[in-house]
């Protein structure tokens, strides 16, 4: 019988963001911020996936992400799944969905939409999930969620 290794050392403690686009893996890692992060950072790229053919892989040791944080990676990397660690034991395992709602995380790419020139948080209204579309709360523009400017 063939042993299999382990890719990726475990984590005691912490989060574990798995079937990231690897094409989106370090965009996730500025999302959230992670170059400057005080604890052990495990970054995986290009792995094999079924799921989304190749992917990559994020161990963040003793950290666990807020809603608003997990609402940013939505806009970046949706259907990421998050594992959270504890003991070296997955104790819960969700699927990060994009929220139905997107507040101060979307530029308006309307160069005349008011967020553009007041000082004001935008939103936009998630108004089609499987092709991404969102819709500024203010201007009424549509935006390709794939294509948005992240603030």
């Amino acid at each position: 019988m063939q042993k299999k290794e382990m890719l990726v050392a475990a984590i005691e403690n912490g989060t574990v963001i798995d079937h990231i686009p690897a094409d989106r893996t370090f965009q996730v890692v500025n999302l959230l911020g992670l170059k400057d992060a005080k604890t052990p950072v495990t970054i995986g790229y290009n792995y094999p996936s079924e799921k989304v053919k190749s992917k990559g892989i994020i161990k963040v040791s003793d950290k666990f992400f807020t809603d608003s944080e997990i609402s940013r990676l939505s806009v970046v990397a949706p259907k990421v799944v998050l594992n959270i660690i504890r003991g070296y034991e997955v104790v819960e395992k969700k699927t990060v969905d994009t929220p139905d709602k997107l507040c101060g995380i979307v530029r308006c790419n309307n160069p005349v939409c008011i967020t553009n020139n007041e000082p004001m948080q935008t939103i936009f209204h998630v108004i089609d999930k499987e092709r991404g579309i969102c819709k500024c709360h203010y201007c009424d523009k549509e935006q390709d969620i794939n294509k948005v400017e992240l603030i």
